[in-house]
This record gives structure tokens, sequence and C-alpha cells, in this order.
């Protein structure tokens, strides 16, 4: 059993809240003309960091539990850093070392899977993100089950592909097509039927979050499932017709759905007696889709619902049980700040907008839904606007600000943990001015918080989730923006692999400590112990250390 108790610290708790600000998708970058967050006008950050001073936080990688230094980081594992104090190994890692190891194929559902069609005779088929962005999913994880089910006597799959630009090349689909189509015919000549049967981008099918749009959800239902939707011969046709037809709207991600058909019609509708593999290993954009295959309660009319054996690469939800069958145990996290506190008596506050909600409630608490303790916890979530994010830049930081400051207004809450998506969720569409003014917004934002807390005799940490808004156009390997065939210089719409801005607004000098580089490789996972130390507690020994240094 763990002792949950919480000691005394090493300082004084603070008179008033402990509010922390994670400004999603902010980093710190190299001062040029693709930095969203540098050229945008944002007095508030700058008078905090040059009073208080800045940490910069390792928000990639190794230090949130990622395979290597060279992959960036997530608002997933972000959160699950900040809420854990530790450095978990995630889904990536995991997946990784199940294929590597074969333990993903000699466990027990992927032998019910590949038993299922074996009685049937029905195709295998596999759904998700086409990428190696290692966001989501890497698409070696699929070419790794395609030539393993062939080696197993699968004589028929079908792949239906959820095309990216977003955690990579905004325009890199096809990349990633050219590397699945020779393993597709590398089986092909083994005797093994694999063809793609449809596919569209993840902001238009199927990868929907909290949800927001469960008309993306029902769009990948009907091109997957039932094989409606506008016809091609091929993913590359499709795409290069589609890029056309949208009229510059080029981005992969929102890209209009397909299916691929053939004389006969679409060659991979799924029927009954097939087998699904839902192969993203991230929760947040897997679960809606899930629940379709799984369970009644879906807000859309699904037409035919086929009988088939599906798992997920993951557990997604626990909780919710979903899904019922997975290929990889989840990265398991225990023990997160949010339980200490609520296990210490300490009322905490969590409030963001739909597109981040579920990152500051379950990621932060270590993908768990709902709450410790009813009576302590608030969660809030503030509706997001349904128009593209450029649209309104803005988005919901004034909303969140105001929800938050009357929240702590009441006297009642002694933590708080609240998120703006502005820098991820307009940053991921390339466009550099609305981008710049969503940061201007937030920051805005920002600075209504930070003297609200003042007046409550409070602090705020500022910090933030991974980069993204920092370099909006691609570098070459010596820092120099590139630029594409045209001559403009080449959007980026994915992560970075900058550090994140670390900052404790502490107007009333309560604190006998600053923060400061306290271990070699800060990261984003001391920020827990940090947050435990100003409420005056001592962390668990096993979180990593706090930045607090004693004046």
């Amino acid at each position: 059993m763990a002792d949950w108790t919480l000691g005394k610290g090493r300082f004084p708790a603070l008179r008033g809240p402990l509010l922390v600000v994670v400004m999603d998708g902010v980093g710190i970058g190299p001062d040029d003309e693709g930095n969203a967050v540098e050229m945008a006008r944002t007095p508030r950050l700058d008078e905090l960091y040059a009073r208080f001073g800045c940490v910069p936080l390792a928000a990639h990688g190794t230090a949130v539990g990622l395979p290597s230094d060279a992959d960036m980081g997530n608002s997933e594992v972000g959160h699950n850093a900040l809420g854990s104090g530790r450095v978990v190994w995630q889904g990536a890692s995991l997946v990784n070392d199940a294929i590597e190891s074969g333990r993903l194929f000699d466990g027990e559902t992927w032998r019910w899977l590949v038993e299922g069609v074996k009685q049937s005779g029905e195709p295998m088929h596999f759904i998700g993100l086409l990428s190696d962005g290692n966001v989501h999913s890497h698409d070696t994880h699929l070419h790794a089950m395609l030539r393993r089910a062939c080696d197993e006597g699968v004589k028929r799959a079908r792949v239906h592909v959820l095309l990216d630009g977003r955690d990579v090349g905004e325009t890199s689909a096809l990349e990633y097509v050219d590397r699945l189509e020779p393993v597709l015919a590398e089986l092909a000549a083994r005797g093994c039927d694999y063809r793609i049967a449809s596919g569209g981008g993840r902001m238009k099918l199927t990868m929907d979050r909290y949800e927001a749009d469960w008309g993306m959800v029902e769009a990948g239902w009907k091109h997957h499932v039932l094989g409606e939707g506008r016809r091609f011969g091929s993913v590359r046709e499709a795409v290069e017709a589609l890029r056309h037809d949208e009229h510059g709207v080029v981005i992969d991600q929102f890209l209009p759905g397909f299916v691929i058909a053939g004389e006969q019609g679409p060659v991979g509708p799924i029927r009954d007696g097939a087998s699904v593999v839902f192969f993203n290993f991230r929760g947040d954009r897997a679960l809606e889709i899930t629940r379709a295959f799984e369970r009644d309660d879906v807000p859309f009319e699904r037409g035919r619902r086929p009988q088939v054996r599906y798992a997920g690469m993951m557990k997604y939800d626990h909780e919710a049980d979903l899904p019922r069958r997975y290929l990889v145990d989840p990265p398991v996290i225990q023990r997160t700040m949010g339980e200490y506190l609520a296990r210490n008596g300490v009322p905490q506050f969590a409030c963001s907008e739909t597109q981040k909600f579920g990152h500051v409630t379950y990621f932060w608490n270590g993908n768990r839904t709902g709450r410790f303790d009813e009576r302590l916890e608030t969660y809030l979530e503030i509706p997001s606007d349904r128009v593209p994010f450029e649209q309104r830049p803005w988005m919901k930081s004034a909303e969140i600000a105001d929800a938050t400051l009357e929240a702590l207004r009441t006297g009642k809450y002694r933590f708080a943990r609240i998120n703006f998506a502005n820098g991820d969720m307009v940053g991921h569409t390339g466009k550099l001015l609305p981008t710049i003014l969503s940061i201007e917004a937030m920051d805005l934002a920002i600075g209504r918080l930070l003297d609200g807390v003042a007046r409550l005799g409070g602090a705020v940490l500022v910090t933030a989730d991974h980069g993204n808004a920092e370099e909006m156009f691609e570098h070459d390997k010596h820092g120099a923006v590139l630029a594409s065939k045209d001559g403009k210089r080449k959007v980026r719409t994915s992560h970075s692999l900058f550090p994140v801005p670390c900052s404790l607004f502490d107007p009333a000098g309560q604190v006998p400590a600053r923060l400061a580089k306290t271990v070699e490789r800060p990261g984003l996972a001391n920020v827990a112990a940090t947050c435990l130390e100003l409420l005056g507690f001592a962390p668990p020994t096993d979180y990593e250390a706090s930045l607090l240094q004693p004046k």
C-alpha cells in the first residue's frame, strides 16, 4: 500500500493559491522569421521573464519517455510528465519494444484477431494515422503487423489510412504512401492480397477527440466501414485530385475522405467476420472510433454495424474499458500529483477549452478519467469554437481566464491548473499571422491572471508542454529556413524539439527560493515536485527533483 501522506516541505506554503499555466505549444526557439512567439507582442510574458527569470525545460525525447531525443514532444506525454512528476516510458517506446521482442504477436489479442479472419475468410483491417510522427502512431508498426499477418497465413488485409500533415510535413502524405505500397507489393508477391481501402485527412475523418465533432467519426465510419465516399483508383490519384479540388487547401490533415474502388466497387468495406486493428497508440483521438465499434451509445446513425473482432494498439481508457481488447499494455502511471493532493485534502481546480480539456484532466492524472475526490476537485470545460482555428486565433483564452479568476476568488482552491491551446492548435495550421495573434491573445489572458492571483496573495508557475509556435517554418541542419521549389518558405505544422519556458511569478516575494537549473537536464517532470514545495509539502522521494533553489 502506498503511503499517501505528504510531509512538511523545505519552504512555507503560499498564503494564496498556486496556479499552473500551461501554454500549449510554446517553445523557446531561434529569433527568426518563423518564430511566432518572438514576433508576437507579449508585454506580460516579457515582464515576467525579465523580473523572475526563465528556466528552459526539456519537453521532448527521453525527457518525456519517448524512444529517442529525435522524437518531438506532444501534449499527451507533456501533461503526463507534468502531472506525474516522473519520466514514464510512453506508448511509442512500449510498442517498439513489444514488436521487437515479439510480445505483441505472441499475445492473446493478436492470436484472436488472426484466428478470426482465418475462420471467416474476411480481410484483416488496419485503421490509423499513416505517419512517423511518433505522436499517435508510427508507420513502421503498421508495416511490421502486415508482414507478420502474412507470415501467419492471413491472405487478405486492408489498410485505411488517415493522412497526417500535422505531426509531420504538411504535404508529406505521399511519402508515407510510397513507404507503405512497396510493403504491400512485397506481400502480394508472397500471395497475400493486401491493399489500401480508404482514407482522408486526420482533421476530417475518424480522429476527433473530447467529443468535439462526432461528425468526423461518422465520416470515418462511412468511408472505412461502409465504403461510402468519393471513389478513386489509388491513394496517389485521390490525394492529387483532392489537393487540386480544394482550391489551395492542400494541407494533408484537412483533405476530404476517399474510397479506393475497382470495377467491382470499393475494395475494402468492413463486413461481418472481419478483424479490425486501430493502430494508433495514443488514446485521445482513438476513443470515439473505438466506441463506434464496441458500444451502442454513439450520436450518429451507423447503418450497417458489422460484427467484427476489434482491438486497439493499447487500452485507451481503463475506466471506460475502451477498447475491450488491445495489443500492448499501456504505460502505468500511478501516484500523480493530483492524487496526492486529493488524498491530502487539497482542493483543486482544472480548466481548459474542449481541445485541451482532457490534457489538464485525463493526461495530467496519468491517463485516468474522472476525479480522485468529487468533493475537492472541480474540472471545468469551456466549449471550443467549431471553426478553423486560424479564423479565431484567440480561441477561448479570455473565457478560460474569466473562469479561473472566478474560481480562485472563491477562496476554495489552493491549487489550479489550466491550459491555453492557442500556440498549439493555431500553430498546427501553419498560418504565421494567426499564430502570432494567438500568442498575443494568450499573453493578454496571462496578464489578467497574474494580476488577479497577485491580489489573492498567490503565485503563478507559467510553463508549456512542448514547442510548436516558435518554429513555423522548416529549418536545415544549420538552422537556416528552408524554401520550397517555388521559392516560398517551407511551412512547418508539427511540434518542435526546442525546450519550453518555466517561470515563477511570486509578486509578494513569499517564496524564499527561486527557480533554477537544480539538475543537469531540467524537464517537465521536475514541475510536480516544484509545485508540491510551493504548496508547503515535501515531494515523494521518487519524484524528479524540485527546481526551487533557496535564495
